[in-house]
């Protein structure tokens, strides 16, 4: 059980007076620091402050923010599909400066929330080298626990506002000045956090071999693997384009673009180069056996809420508490809406689901690969007599075998094409029950499949061609470990061009909260946007590369009743899956070879009698084209703006709203 997770996690922590939960700690503010920080109990207790409700887990953080569609989409795969002005204003790149959801008063927004996450940060690292002792392997531990968060949430903000305060340093009571530092060019922050990732990844070890008992094996502990995975993440995105001042300017006014982070391609070698051997080392230390051989598997892991290191190919994931705090299941697992109390696990009836899988994507899927139907699904939940699949209660008995006529049962509903949702994560999937829209499953960060990507994209020196001056690390074969990932998805192996790299992140990742980043990084936002969007109006139209497309899915059933909640008390004896569905990809734009009637179910897809642009109109990614490039990243908002005694300004004419 998930509750029992945070207990075991803090148990017996050296110096700890007695056992509490991971996320509720007791209060140190009456011990001095000396004391405090001499012990490395006491440093976690105010680590995992960080975790808890106070950052992570706080309302408009991750818990229901960043984490559950805010950030991250839309791009050419995703897109979220919250109709409210909050919401698309931030995912159609049209933010304003002020916005109900994400901006407030009070600090409790996610501006606020990571900017005292970094205040806390520094001030545990400041007392851990004035206090404690670093050559306590548990000591060294919690140090480099610190630097990582530090550096996760200072590539949080990058990612979200590009240019943001660099706060290195614990706020000095007798200077004000530390407590409202000014906005500072980017790479500043790129810098330090290579610094400081190096470092936190000397200080901690693999996870299995971790001195601190309560990190050891852990996957809601920071590792090693982790901080050298973060850092070549950060390293790609500094070497990599960015919308930016063309010349860093410490007042508005400079003019801005799409652009190189780096401009000397000397330099942005030297980054590709750590990226590259810092992957390496990852891979040369876990092999083959950090890959999930299933990649259904892999997702299963986060909804089954296993934190065993060694048993999932995920390198860390942020920690929410069942049944208190937490909404990632509720915003990323497909719609179910009219399955109440008949589908496992699902006792809080509808979800808030958010995250919608462009349809264009859905038709570029290879054939056989094996992450299509993990990706996506589409169904959606349903109980009841099943009329709307066949009027004719004799037919629905032969396309639901076993089942009576007029009975009620658990089954998966087909969907329009317009309506098809990530499939990733999945309430029935979970080993206990979402009674409440806080599910408290934890937010999927990083996994080794990405360690392989980045350094496969390392040795090509991205988009730029700046390969480094050696391109392996240790012997190992980029292109191998390209083509592992393909393989892995049932797939044969491809040349490794960075155009392939481009099209396998988006299978691999779709809906990861990583797409959108790398198209920033890859300079390709803007035209993937403008292309998927042409794609979209194709697609309504069944025209160019749409033209062996049809507007009917069909599909048939099996039965399995693994998925039916036995405690419903709703009467449900008999559960139904999809077994084959046709119509989802070039080419099946007429019915199945071994079509029959009597088994199989056919739905039109795309509801002829909608106008032309029906997908173009739902799936709007951006509100005007001409500003994609101009609305990366989020305004700093009117309130912290106002606030900072002109330290924040924008670059980028948000003023036009």
């Amino acid at each position: 059980m998930k509750t029992l997770k945070y207990l075991l996690i803090a148990v017996c922590a050296t110096g700890l007076a007695a056992c509490s939960d991971f996320f509720e700690t007791d209060s140190t503010s009456n011990i001095s620091d000396e004391v405090i920080y001499g012990d490395p109990g006491n440093i976690q207790e105010l680590v995992t402050e960080i975790y808890g409700n106070n950052v992570f887990g706080g309302d408009k953080s991750y818990r229901n923010r960043l984490a559950c569609g805010y950030q991250g989409m839309n791009t050419d795969i995703e897109f979220n599909t919250k109709t409210g002005a909050a919401q698309t204003d931030a995912t159609r790149y049209a933010m304003k400066l002020t916005n109900g959801d994400l901006s407030t008063s009070d600090g409790k927004d996610p501006w606020g929330y990571l900017n005292k996450a970094i205040d806390q940060c520094n001030v545990i690292l400041q007392n851990i080298d004035a206090y404690a002792d670093l050559e306590n392997k548990n000591v060294q531990y919690l140090k480099g626990e610190t630097l990582t968060l530090r550096a996760f949430v200072f590539l949080e903000m990058v990612k979200i506002w590009g240019d943001v305060p660099a706060r290195f340093a614990a706020v000095d009571p007798n200077d004000p000045a530390t407590a409202n530092p000014k906005k500072e060019d980017r790479n500043v922050i790129y810098e330090q956090l290579r610094k400081d990732l190096k470092e936190a990844a000397e200080l901690m070890d693999w996870s299995e071999n971790i001195a601190w008992a309560p990190a050891r094996n852990n996957l809601i502990r920071p590792n090693k693997a982790f901080a050298l995975g973060l850092l070549a993440r950060s390293d790609l995105m500094y070497a990599g384009y960015a919308l930016r001042p063309d010349t860093w300017m410490a007042a508005p006014g400079a003019t801005y673009g799409v652009q190189f982070n780096v401009k000397d391609a000397t330099k942005r070698k030297e980054l590709y180069q750590e990226a590259l051997n810092a992957c390496g080392e990852v891979i040369q230390h876990y092999g083959d056996t950090k890959l999930s051989t299933d990649f259904e598997s892999v997702f299963k892991d986060i909804c089954e809420d296993k934190i065993n290191f060694s048993q999932t190919e995920w390198l860390w994931v942020m920690p929410f508490a069942d049944g208190s705090r937490g909404q990632f299941m509720n915003y990323n697992c497909p719609k179910s809406t009219d399955a109440f109390k008949a589908l496992k696990n699902n006792t809080s009836g509808s979800t808030n689901s958010v995250q919608a899988v462009v349809p264009t994507f859905i038709y570029d899927f290879e054939n056989g690969d094996a992450r299509k139907w993990v990706t996506i699904a589409p169904f959606s939940w349903s109980f009841d007599g099943a009329s709307g699949i066949a009027s004719d209660a004799e037919k629905r008995q032969s396309i639901f075998a076993g089942s009576d006529l007029n009975e009620k049962f658990l089954y998966q509903k087909n969907v329009n094409v317009s309506g098809i949702y990530l499939g990733k994560y999945r309430v029935e999937w979970m080993e206990r029950e979402r009674n409440g829209n806080d599910d408290g499953v934890d937010y999927p960060v990083m996994r080794y499949a990405d360690i392989l990507l980045m350094y496969a994209e390392a040795s090509l020196g991205s988009v730029g061609g700046d390969v480094p001056a050696v391109a392996s690390f240790a012997g190992i074969d980029p292109a191998g470990q390209f083509n592992k990932v393909r393989a892995r998805a049932g797939l044969p192996s491809k040349e490794l061009t960075m155009e392939n790299i481009i099209d396998e992140r988006a299978f691999e990742f779709c809906g990861e909260y990583i797409r959108k980043y790398d198209l920033m990084r890859w300079g390709k936002l803007k035209e993937k946007l403008v292309a998927t969007t042409s794609r979209l109006e194709q697609l309504d139209n069944h025209a160019g590369e749409f033209t062996a497309t049809g507007d009917t899915l069909y599909f048939k059933y099996r039965r399995d009743d693994s998925f039916i909640y036995a405690g419903s008390g709703a009467a449900v004896s008999k559960g139904y899956v999809f077994d084959k569905v046709w119509g989802l990809a070039k080419g099946e734009n007429s019915r199945p070879e071994d079509f029959d009637d009597t088994v199989w179910v056919r739905k039109n897809m795309f509801r002829s009698e909608n106008p032309p642009s029906y997908l173009t109109n739902n799936y709007k990614l951006y509100e005007i084209e001409a500003n994609i490039d101009k609305r990366h990243y989020f305004p700093i908002f009117s309130v912290n703006e106002g606030a900072s005694n002109g330290n924040l300004w924008n670059d980028y004419d948000y003023q036009v709203y």
